[in-house]
């Protein structure tokens, strides 16, 4: 069982009351909530994330599932009455009683593809890390990841971001960077630049660092929303979807 030590990741009242930046738009439409499932089998665990998704600014709790055969029943209801989920983001725990969070993500994705699936896990090793994204995880957070970060990773999700917390993202690098140091053309290869302007190369730059959206648009001294423009620009040239993707290949092709 995936289970944090309560009294180092447990979310507190004191840092979800601090966040108070709500969400304003929506892909799923203006002035909507996001509205959060999750499934994590730990009870005290899953009771702070639902306080959390309760009171916080720009969240909705939609649904909790102390298994993910449970969640799936539920699609598999909803399904069968002719609906579907209300919910639009899922915190998947890893390691659960009968179906693996793995698992369920895969099973996820192919029954919803545009549901989005966020792991939250204690695990920080890399071939779980690999294994969760190769199942279609949109997102990979830490459980010790304080409450006001966890809000704000994943906030991303609404811009078609993808919620990394800075050691998953260190992890990811170093596996791209070895797997660039394997092959020698791709060394002595001259950078490509793919027609990045040198503003999209400083963002490229920070999320390649694991920088959220807000500490980009701190360090180089530009509003969240131009931060934003200039990630949209750089998947749009580098053919790729989410900031994971983007990293691998800003590594891999040394664009940065």
């Amino acid at each position: 069982m995936d289970r944090p030590p309560q009294a180092a990741y447990a979310l507190s009242f004191t840092e979800f009351l601090c966040v108070r930046r709500p969400l304003r738009i929506s892909r799923y439409g203006h002035g909507m909530d996001l509205n959060v499932a999750i499934v994590e089998d730990d009870p005290r665990y899953r009771s702070s994330l639902e306080t959390l998704f309760k009171h916080a600014p720009g969240f909705a709790l939609g649904a909790s599932f102390g298994s993910a055969r449970r969640a799936l029943d539920e699609v598999d209801r909803l399904t069968e009455a002719g609906q579907r989920p209300a919910w639009r983001l899922v915190l998947m725990d890893l390691q659960l009683p009968g179906i693996s969070g793995i698992e369920a993500t895969r099973i996820l994705k192919g029954r919803l593809p545009e549901l989005s699936i966020v792991v939250l896990t204690v695990f920080e090793n890399p071939a779980t890390i690999v294994e969760a994204i190769m199942a279609g995880a949109d997102g990979y957070l830490l459980k010790k990841t304080p409450a006001t970060e966890l809000l704000s990773q994943l906030r991303m999700i609404i811009t078609d971001g993808a919620p990394l917390t800075a050691a998953v993202a260190r992890t990811l690098l170093s596996l791209v960077r070895q797997s660039s140091r394997s092959t020698a053309t791709e060394r002595s290869r001259a950078p490509a630049r793919l027609d990045l302007t040198g503003r999209e190369q400083e963002v490229l730059q920070c999320l390649v660092r694991g920088l959220s959206y807000k500490q980009v648009a701190d360090h180089l001294e530009m509003s969240i929303d131009t931060v934003r423009t200039h990630i949209r620009a750089i998947y749009k040239k580098l053919h790729v979807h989410n900031a994971a993707e983007a990293v691998a290949r800003a590594i891999r092709e040394k664009l940065v």
